[in-house]
């Protein structure tokens, strides 16, 4: 069979490989073309772009790059003709996916949704598109499977892929960790500051800040195999700050603590079982924008934007957002992670019923087979 999948993100490009690998199990003839990362390489997709030539956050900064979108929208529908797969697979990455999925099921192209779309949070009307052009929707989420009973369509659960990769009962590589990189013999916390240039340069300053409150830690920065090392470079080379590449889950299981900005990241040091606060913030004019409009479409269905806290449906983990990403505040809540046993235990109990909620793992294997079942039918 030939597969064509679209990750537009680092954490879709990680999940998508995964799924590759298990598709490859399924089907020992498969082909496989897309748009992703250097995971879905590695595991034999041939890449049409990478996701890094994707990634435009925000509404403003959308609109800014509409002309560039609308081009690779194009380009891909192009590309999916010439190819033709026998199945699409859309690993999140909504705004981009969707257009293409109404597309190709016109062309009578079969497509599967691996990580809806969050639907649940904003823009529910895409419900309607996603029930005419989505022949099978692969949600990652508990709540999910009812949210969409509501609009009487079915979905399959097959559980957070995140647990196939992560280990139930995390062991600490601090010493190992500090090694391999040269590190001081000093405690780690990490900085995640995302993957995006633009995320990087709004929250990351202010995170450098904060390492300078705290100079008997090891703050080290985890940088995206995608991004560029110049971009984290907001720091004095002599300070208590270092950047390791693409081993964001080496860091994790080594630090005492994490700073994350939002999105998986937050999952991933919940799963690890790292004290964490979530750190988010749109600069300038358009980012700005993009947060009123935001917090007026989201803020209405959502209390929270931190996958951990919307899980456990109250506050697990501090969100400095916008005005509250501020040092001090960071800061603050730093020195109780660390300092105050009853506040970080009471944390660590409530990242293992995170855990607990997303069911075991096999999300990869199920979906792979959902999708093989699918074909031969």
């Amino acid at each position: 069979m030939k597969y064509y999948i679209i990750a537009g993100e680092a954490s879709g490009d990680l999940h998508a490989s995964n799924l590759v690998k298990c598709l490859k199990n399924q089907d020992t003839g498969a082909e496989f073309r897309g748009w992703g990362g250097d995971l879905m390489h590695k595991q034999g997709v041939t890449l049409v772009k990478h996701y890094r030539d994707l990634a435009f956050m925000g509404f403003a900064e959308v609109i800014q790059h509409l002309p560039t979108i609308l081009k690779n929208i194009g380009f891909c529908k192009k590309d999916i003709l010439a190819y033709k797969p026998d199945v699409l697979i859309l690993v999140d990455y909504p705004g981009f996916n969707l257009r293409i999925a109404k597309f190709a099921k016109k062309a009578g192209i079969r497509v599967v949704f691996y990580i809806s779309p969050q639907v649940w949070a904003w823009k529910s009307s895409r419900v309607h598109l996603i029930k005419r052009a989505v022949d099978k929707m692969l949600v990652i989420f508990p709540f999910e499977t009812s949210f969409y009973a509501k609009y009487d369509y079915k979905v399959e659960f097959v559980g957070h892929p995140l647990l196939d990769v992560i280990p139930e009962k995390p062991q600490s590589g601090g010493e190992s960790f500090r090694k391999r990189y040269n590190l001081p013999d000093k405690p780690v916390i990490a900085l995640l500051p995302g993957s995006r240039k633009q995320e990087i340069s709004n929250v990351l300053p202010v995170m450098v800040q904060v390492a300078g409150m705290f100079q008997s830690y090891q703050f080290v920065i985890g940088a995206a195999p995608s991004s560029r090392k110049e971009w984290y470079r907001a720091f004095p080379d002599n300070s208590n700050i270092s950047i390791v590449s693409n081993d964001t889950y080496g860091l994790l299981s080594s630090a005492s603590a994490a700073l994350v900005t939002s999105g998986t990241a937050t999952l991933e040091a919940a799963l690890w079982g790292v004290p964490e606060m979530v750190c988010y913030r749109s600069a300038g004019l358009t980012g700005n924008i993009s947060y009123f409009l935001a917090k007026q479409l989201i803020g209405r269905k959502l209390k929270f934007i931190a996958i951990v806290n919307i899980i456990m449906e109250r506050e697990v983990v501090k969100e400095f957002i916008q005005h509250k990403l501020t040092c001090e505040n960071l800061t603050a809540e730093l020195k109780k992670i660390l300092e105050d046993k009853e506040y970080r235990n009471g944390m660590l109990q409530d990242m293992q019923q995170v855990r607990e909620r997303l069911g075991g793992p096999g999300a990869s294997q199920k979906a792979a087979q959902l999708i093989t079942e699918m074909l031969k039918k």
